[in-house]
């Protein structure tokens, strides 16, 4: 019969080989990329300076939090590779809008993979949350994943935008929502597919009619996506809708 140290080793080497992965596919796209940045567009810089009416934007060097009236629950946030972070500030002051906090991470590099624990200790600084999510969007999705493998009891719930999870969590007691394009050109299926058996029986999984890849972050279009037929906006606004109902369900 297989130990219980034996299989926190064995855990504990999958989630290496799983960062090893991750790393080689972050130094790949520096590679192809040439160091490209997909830059935030106006339109989500202007939320940090005029953010809508009930919440408070705060700036610090390592995030940005997005802070409602009255906070029901909290989502800390990877962005996706190769993305000016603040590219996500529309859809982060959107969710907070509906009352939940968010901490939208900075990324050495913008790259999630290059500080995996980005999320360590961040919740300690609103002791007056007690539900937390976990979210990202591409690759930010999957690396948020990895780190729930290690970190699991300390969030409700698990965000995947136009993502999927390279990290068994087939076990952990973890909510989780998938949200995706219908006209994503980008995320691969066939790991989408792969990735179910990886989360929870009870995972959802909600597919945006007309939505793309990129259009979950304000940073224009990417080589290779499909061409919506929504808008950035609309995207937006329904992901807001999905991930407000995900994590203040029940929520006091």
């Amino acid at each position: 019969m297989e130990t219980r140290q034996t299989k926190q080793k064995s855990a504990g080497r999958r989630a290496a080989l799983v960062l090893a992965a991750l790393l080689l596919l972050a130094l790949l796209l520096c590679a192809l990329t040439m160091t490209r940045v997909y830059p935030a567009m106006p339109e989500a810089l202007q939320v940090l300076e005029r953010p809508a009416d009930g919440v408070t934007v705060r700036r610090g060097a390592e995030r940005i939090d997005f802070i409602p009236a009255h906070p029901q629950a909290g989502l800390v946030f990877y962005p996706g590779a190769m993305v000016q972070f603040e590219a996500y500030a529309p859809l982060m002051e959107r969710l907070a809008g509906r009352g939940a906090l968010c901490l939208l991470l900075r990324m050495p590099g913008n790259l999630a993979v290059l500080n995996p624990d980005a999320a360590d200790g961040v919740q300690a600084d609103y002791p007056e949350i007690t539900r937390w999510f976990l979210g990202g969007h591409s690759l930010g999705g999957a690396v948020a994943a990895n780190y729930l493998e290690k970190h699991g009891g300390e969030y409700d719930g698990l965000l995947l935008l136009a993502a999927y999870s390279v990290a068994d969590l087939s076990g952990e007691q973890l909510r989780v929502l998938t949200v995706y394009g219908s006209e994503d050109g980008l995320l691969e299926r066939d790991r989408l597919e792969s990735g179910r058996a990886l989360l929870p029986a009870d995972a959802e999984e909600v597919v945006l009619p007309g939505g793309c890849h990129a259009c979950f972050g304000s940073y224009g279009a990417q080589p290779g996506d499909g061409v919506p037929t929504i808008t950035r906006a609309q995207q937006q606004e329904q992901t807001a809708d999905l991930a407000a109902a995900f994590c203040l369900e029940n929520a006091a």
